[in-house]
Order: structure tokens, then sequence, then C-alpha cells
């Protein structure tokens, strides 16, 4: 099966966004640039409150109960970003698809972005591929991008701490 990379890079922007939220809108703008994203208007303030409401937004879908209602919440965003996709040589670095309308603000090209990667990746991997991490004391929204689909962890870091912690309580449980 091959999976559509076009998926999982807008789906890691969004998590390195939410998880480490840009002060201003330069450094915004730097890191989309910096993520690969062609950035058309340069953006300002309302683009950094805008993509911080969408982030949000998103975030509903992570947390969303079940696929049902996780679909639902991710349609309603797609919604919002509506556009048809179209060839595009726009960086003349190859031709490849877009599902954004040309010289929009950088929020509105986000929304598209990361609502169309969403999509892929949920509907490429699976639908239980996004969650919050299984460590106590982290609520790190995650993607899951393993191979098993089986990722409960938002890092190695937390993995790692969790195990330590089932491990010895256990070792205490053994000896008490």
């Amino acid at each position: 099966m091959h999976i559509n990379p076009y998926g999982e890079d807008p789906v890691r922007l969004a998590l390195d966004l939410i998880n480490d939220p840009p002060g201003s809108a330069s450094e915004l703008g730097r890191r989309c640039a910096a993520a690969g994203l062609v950035i058309d208007v340069p953006p300002g303030a309302a683009d950094l409150a805008e993509t911080n409401r969408f982030l949000a937004a998103w975030l509903g879908v992570v947390d969303a109960p079940d696929e049902t209602a996780r679909a639902e919440r991710l349609n309603a965003l797609l919604a919002q970003a509506a556009a048809y996709p179209r060839l595009t040589n726009h960086a003349a670095d190859g031709w490849h698809l877009h599902y954004r309308d040309p010289d929009r603000p950088l929020a509105a090209a986000l929304r598209a972005l990361i609502s169309v990667g969403t999509a892929l990746h949920l509907s490429g991997r699976g639908m239980h591929r996004l969650g919050r991490c299984a460590a106590a004391g982290c609520e790190r929204p995650f993607a899951d991008l393993s191979r098993t689909g089986r990722q409960r962890y938002c890092s190695p870091a937390c993995a790692n701490r969790d195990a330590v912690r089932r491990h010895r309580n256990r070792t205490a449980a053994d000896h008490g």
C-alpha cells in the first residue's frame, strides 16, 4: 500500500504549531516556510489569531469520541476550506496538487492544507490515527505515523517514562 505523504506533513505541521505555538505572525511564517509551505501573502496578526482559532477547532478532531464524530468534525473544517483541487507549479519546483485558492492569506492556506492533509492521513492510515498522549500528566496531541497503528504516546520520552513508572509499580507490588 502506498501512503500519500501529503497527509503526513500538514498533520506534523499542525502538531508542531499546537505543541509549540508561535509567538508572532513572523514566527508563524518562518516555521511554515521551514516546513515547505510556499507563502503567497506575508502573514499578519490576523493570520496568527485565525490560525490559533483553527488549530483549537482541529483539536476537536483529535479529541473526537469516535470515528463518526471525528469525520463530522473534520468535514466541518473541510467545508470552511473549500476550494477545488488544482495543479500548480507556483514555486517552479514541479507540478503538484493544491487544495487551496491562490493568493490566500497564510491562515486560509493553513486551514485548507491541514484539513485536507488530516483527511488524507485518516482515510489513508486509519481513522484512529490521531490521539492524546497516554502518559500520566501529558496531554499532548500526536499523529500515529507508526507502521502498526498502535501508537499511544506523543514521544519516545513519554513512552519510556510510562514504562519506567509501570515497572516501578510492578516491582513495588511484588515486594510489598
